[in-house]
């Protein structure tokens, strides 16, 4: 099948790169990847859905092959003005959103502050930290978070990015990150996710520094909660059961949805959407195709 080509939009001065699927006339769509994740991570879901939308799948700022931001900024804030950059920039809205981690977070947040740009989203493990873990973190003052935070910044600058000798040893690395993949998978996911470095070894593409976020500057769980209950299009909630994230209906948060059901998958981890390809397709068929979300 003939693949996507090769774009770039700028947001805050940096030059960020996506895909286009093509299909340039029918519904719009945006595929989200997640922290230290790129956009061919979606190849599989965009090649099912391409026939019916016209499939956009965007590199984050300092993944892929989007610009690194210069001073490490990574926060919350910035990402969703990227997206709605391209929302805005490309005229998508109202557009149709399938999300994954860290950007779930990013494009949920996005349908709160834009409730009228959004049809439909499905976020797969976007919701953060479990209350169990926000109540461990709120337990320290705000001096010591900031303590905290200035104190791994620091350590951190000096991460260099790791070398591997061949890609063969990068994709034995990817496997080893999610056992549920396959060799294809681990090698389709690597050659687009790292890149040679001059003396031949092979590093990722993302910057170390999208690794710890937005720290102490970026939205509290209680703003982006605000946030989720504004959402008013319907809403599919995506988790594996062998996650660490924990469940949304268990914990309480799926109460922020005004319109949202969620869907575990037995036998998958983090990556749904690898894990358990033809299964998470066909509930996102199934809630694409349902006027009001639900099954």
């Amino acid at each position: 099948m003939e693949g996507p080509t090769s774009h770039f939009y700028f947001s805050q001065r940096l030059r960020l790169h996506y895909v286009d699927w093509g299909n340039e006339t029918a519904p719009p769509m945006l595929l989200v990847h997640g922290g230290r994740d790129h956009c061919r991570n979606w190849d599989w879901v965009a090649e099912r859905l391409r026939d019916r939308y016209h499939v956009i799948a965007p590199d984050l700022r300092g993944h892929g092959d989007s610009a690194w931001a210069i001073g490490g900024g990574y926060d919350m804030g910035a990402y969703i003005y990227d997206l709605a950059q391209i929302v805005h920039q490309k005229a998508m809205a109202p557009v149709t959103i399938i999300s994954h981690s860290l950007g779930a977070g990013i494009a949920l947040n996005y349908c709160g502050a834009f409730p009228d740009s959004v049809r439909k989203i499905v976020a797969i493990e976007g919701l953060g930290p479990s209350p169990a873990m926000m109540a461990e973190q709120a337990k320290r003052t705000i001096d010591e978070r900031l303590r905290a935070w200035i104190k791994d910044r620091r350590e951190n600058s000096g991460r260099a990015p790791r070398r591997y000798k061949s890609l063969d040893d990068a994709i034995a690395r990817m496997a080893e990150e999610n056992p549920h993949l396959s060799p294809e998978q681990a090698r389709h996911l690597t050659i687009y996710g790292a890149h040679q470095n001059e003396d031949g070894t092979y590093s990722w593409k993302f910057d170390n520094h999208a690794r710890w976020g937005g720290g102490v500057g970026g939205l509290s769980h209680e703003d982006q909660h605000a946030l989720w209950r504004n959402i008013t299009c319907p809403v599919l909630l995506v988790r594996g059961a062998e996650s660490w994230a924990s469940d949304p209906v268990v914990d309480g948060r799926i109460k922020n949805f005004a319109d949202a059901r969620l869907v575990n998958f037995e036998g998958a981890g983090h990556w749904v959407h690898h894990d358990k390809l033809d299964p998470f397709m066909a509930e996102v068929e199934t809630f694409l195709a349902d006027e009001h979300g639900v099954a």
